[in-house]
């Protein structure tokens, strides 16, 4: 099975050894998106929603470079630094995704970059 790099200009170049994401046989995995704007900077200062669309966002873009998209997201992560933050993020999460929503883990980490209050990843089938 090949394993090919997907990279967009759409979405925050990578801050170190990794791919924005991979396509492996029928799947592609997004690496963690943080809030940030495709030129890397901080999108929502404060802000969970803002900073849930950006991150989300994000993943659309990487997936559409991959042949895929958001309503063929079939499991994400999200990583919260409060997960006091959960009600917010869930609001601008279901917004981003078609019913049946993808299969989700969240989780409340230590913390993230400075300003940034959320990491999304991704698994998406690709389009057929």
């Amino acid at each position: 099975m090949p394993i090919q790099p997907i990279q967009t200009t759409n979405a925050p170049h990578p801050r170190g050894p990794y791919s924005q994401g991979i396509r492996a046989g029928g799947l592609v995995f997004v690496a963690g998106q943080l809030p940030l704007d495709p030129a890397g900077s901080l999108v929502g200062a404060g802000d969970i929603r803002a900073q849930t669309r950006a991150a989300l966002a994000n993943v659309a873009a990487i997936l559409e470079a991959a042949g895929s998209s958001m309503d063929r997201v079939v499991k994400t992560t999200v990583f919260l630094t409060r997960l006091d933050d959960a009600p917010g993020m869930n609001e601008a999460y279901a917004a981003a995704f078609p019913a049946p929503y993808p299969a989700r883990s969240t989780v409340e980490i230590g913390r993230l970059p400075a300003g940034m209050l959320i990491e999304i990843d991704a698994v998406a089938a690709v389009s057929e």
